[in-house]
């Protein structure tokens, strides 16, 4: 995980209705039971025309879902309507933000100043520091005296917040595709769109009209080529913590676990196993000659600043490229200084305790690319091995490439997400490019998160929009959480206000 961003582990994201309040505070725990009740945002029927439906209902929506509830109680931004037909539809059972990497004592890599609210409005009730209040611990967080609580909390803060929409909210329910539905009879316009989906227990089908779409479906788990993306042994990062328990039932345990990748999640994975599994050994295999940390120096933080993507996005395409990879080191393949002083100062130890590199309870291995991978069995067990090329200076300088083995009883690959299930709901929606459909050919979107089709080809009263998936026009935040806020007033202005907060801007080319 980057220092900005609590991965949209996915962004990309879901509401447990079975949560209950830890505070010992009655008024605050009365006021929790009945939040979940409570809420601007009222169901309507499948049939209904619906002014917005949201795919997916992780950070990004929920920041929307709760500057709409705002805006309906302040009238700030005004809206056209005060009864909108909204609906989200999520594919998780229940809310949860990256339950893979809730790894004890794991902390939040953002202040938590940039929470679902306070950018926005520090008033609103959606405001980190509320639910503290809520839940009855506001001063014993104060003692703290940091702005980082501990990644579970933040977790359960989003779970909150989430409970309030969960009339308007279709958990378990799966995406098919995005396609046009009603059309203007004169111009051939779109003026309403379909969203098919189905219940991910019953089977059951459902279509929504909308005139508004957002796709805020967060990350898909990035497996490299090379490594099989479905083996019961290889898991991705997201799956960590919770796949664990069905791989190594209870008084079972892997002899020796490799990780693959040297980012946050990865580092913070490695330096786990020792706890989770006493004996086991742990493996770190980077491509690079040691772990970075990342660069989360004021000046450099201001890249993430809302106020930053007017900047970001009116960047010629190339130049806009070259500073988005200069500021990378902000984000992936990097690691909290603090983690990394602390996995140091464990290796450390082990030279005073062993005399030899290979009986290290946890090893990192440079320079170290997977080459292949097969099945294999150790004492019975099965496991995989890794071949493994030694890319270090000095076998390079003498022989070139060295390849060595790896047995392991599990991998762990923390390789990052894909962020393109859009391209796949809105295939149906091609022939509205401009252009016509083409082989290849990306969305693009404007300034203001609207997808960009061809003149004419949908109503001004109606548009997809796409969030968490914009990294390369609108900057290094878009798939993170510092923006959430202010983007969710952005969108809520321009779907339902009566003028939009901004202009929208022509779309840049350079997906």
């Amino acid at each position: 995980m980057s220092p900005h961003a609590v991965t949209h582990i996915s962004g990309d994201d879901h509401a447990d209705s079975g949560w209950e309040s830890e505070t010992t505070d009655p008024g605050a725990a009365a006021y929790s039971n009945t939040m979940a009740s409570r809420s601007c945002l009222q169901r309507y029927s499948n049939d209904e025309v619906h002014d917005l439906v949201v795919i997916g209902f992780g950070p990004a929506s929920l920041a929307i879902a709760a500057a709409l509830h705002d805006a309906l109680e302040d009238s700030t931004p005004r809206l056209k309507t005060q009864q909108p037909k909204v609906r989200f539809l999520e594919r998780q059972r229940h809310f949860a933000w990256h339950p893979g990497m809730l790894l004890p004592g794991a902390k939040m890599q953002i202040t938590f100043i940039k929470d679902l609210a306070t950018l926005r409005n520090p008033r609103s009730e959606f405001t980190f520091l509320n639910y503290l209040h809520q839940k009855g611990r506001l001063s014993h967080f104060a003692n703290l005296s940091t702005f980082l609580p501990q990644r579970i909390e933040y977790e359960d803060y989003m779970r909150w917040a989430a409970a309030r929409f969960q009339d308007v909210v279709d958990y378990n329910t799966s995406v098919q595709s995005v396609n046009v539905g009603e059309t203007d009879s004169m111009t051939g316009a779109v003026e309403c769109f379909q969203v098919v989906s189905s219940n991910q227990a019953t089977g059951q089908s459902v279509t929504l009209r909308a005139k508004h779409v957002v796709i805020a479906a967060g990350g898909n788990p990035n497996i490299p080529k090379g490594l099989p993306s479905s083996h019961p042994r290889i898991i991705h990062s997201s799956q960590y913590a919770t796949s664990l328990p069905d791989i190594f039932p209870s008084g079972t345990q892997p002899r020796s676990v490799a990780v693959i990748g040297a980012g946050q999640s990865a580092a913070e994975i490695f330096n786990n196993i020792p706890s989770r599994f006493p004996g086991a050994k742990a493996h770190l295999l980077i491509r690079g000659a040691a772990l970075r940390p990342s660069d989360d120096s004021p000046f450099v933080n201001e890249i993430f600043d809302p106020e930053r993507v007017d900047d970001v996005y009116s960047q010629h395409p190339e130049l806009r490229q070259k500073q988005i990879a200069l500021d990378r080191a902000t984000n992936y393949s990097v690691v909290r200084l603090e983690l990394l002083e602390h996995i140091y100062e464990t290796m450390y130890s082990y030279r005073l305790q062993y005399e030899d590199e290979e009986q290290w309870p946890q090893r990192i291995w440079n320079h170290r690319n997977v080459t292949g991978i097969s099945d294999v069995e150790i004492n019975g067990q099965p496991a995989v091995q890794l071949q493994i090329q030694n890319n270090a200076g000095d076998y390079y300088a003498r022989k070139g490439s060295k390849v060595e083995i790896l047995e392991a009883d599990l991998v762990v690959v923390a390789s990052g997400y894909r962020r393109d299930a859009h391209e796949d709901m809105l295939r149906d929606l091609r022939h509205l490019m401009p252009g016509g459909d083409a082989d290849g050919k990306r969305w693009s979107v404007k300034r203001d998160y609207s997808v960009e089709f061809a003149d004419g080809a949908i109503q001004p009263s109606s548009s997809v929009w796409l969030q968490g998936c914009n990294e390369q026009t609108h900057g290094l935040a878009d798939s993170l959480l510092s923006i959430l806020a202010n983007r969710a007033g952005e969108m809520v202005g321009s779907i339902f206000g009566q003028k939009s907060l901004r202009k929208a801007g022509s779309a840049v080319k350079g997906h």
